[in-house]
């Protein structure tokens, strides 16, 4: 804001009145505030072509054109639509690979939100920069998906029950939580017990990407509770 008023005082300033007129023309502004005019519709479809623009290159790892498309969108004074994006961004498509780029990319966007623009510019690219050359990994979301899709097409059952509720009078008459393993009574802080309903025991969901050491770290865990499943000592 303080640029466009600044710009127009000096367009204001030396352009000569005709008639009593002073009249800005588009170059005269442009030449003033020292760039192009950018034309950027909020509410437009060159808008959300932008917004869907940023997050595939950010996705892509292209770091040039996710900054371009930021420039863009700064441009247009939609820190808004930015912040949302990024978020959603940080968890949908680098997820699992750096689980630390979801609280960055929400503080990047409140200092941009306390700061305004155009300070608010510099967080936000620390952000884009992190999110762009940042490993992908969409496991986390697409697994939930997957459960969810179930669970809406009727496929649940019941609930084990040995894993029901247990704190009330009556429950173990009835067999509820009789059975239950403690987990952290073993050795390993694991034991092996089903939790699926008993029509659903063998369905697997979470499917581990190596695009990152945190998720690869997290595959290993998996995998070694998987082998224990399928070879008890």
């Amino acid at each position: 804001m303080r640029a466009v008023l600044n710009g127009l005082e000096l367009a204001i300033s030396s352009t000569p009145e005709s008639e009593g007129v002073i009249n800005i023309t588009l170059d005269i502004a442009e030449e003033c505030m020292q760039k192009k005019s950018f034309s950027h519709d909020k509410g437009g479809d060159a808008h959300y072509d932008v917004l869907s623009a940023f997050q595939k290159s950010i996705r892509g790892s292209d770091v040039h054109a996710s900054l371009h498309y930021l420039g863009r969108l700064i441009e247009a004074g939609d820190l808004d639509s930015i912040a949302r994006r990024l978020i959603v961004i940080a968890y949908e498509d680098i997820g699992l690979a750096n689980p630390q780029a979801g609280p960055r990319a929400i503080a990047a966007v409140e200092a941009a939100e306390r700061l305004g623009f155009p300070e608010g510019r510099i967080p936000l690219a620390v952000s884009v920069i992190e999110l762009a050359l940042s490993p992908k990994s969409n496991t986390a979301y697409k697994a939930l998906d997957q459960a969810l899709s179930d669970i809406r097409n009727g496929k649940s059952g019941d609930i084990p029950n040995h894993l029901k509720d247990a704190h009330y009078a009556g429950a173990k008459t009835l067999g509820r939580g009789v059975g239950y393993k403690y987990p952290h009574a073993y050795e390993s802080g694991w034991v092996d017990q089903q939790y699926l309903p008993e029509n659903m025991k063998h369905k697997k969901y979470y499917r581990p990407k190596v695009t990152g050491k945190f998720e690869q770290a997290m595959k290993q865990v998996y995998e070694k509770i998987e082998r224990q499943k399928n070879n008890p000592s």
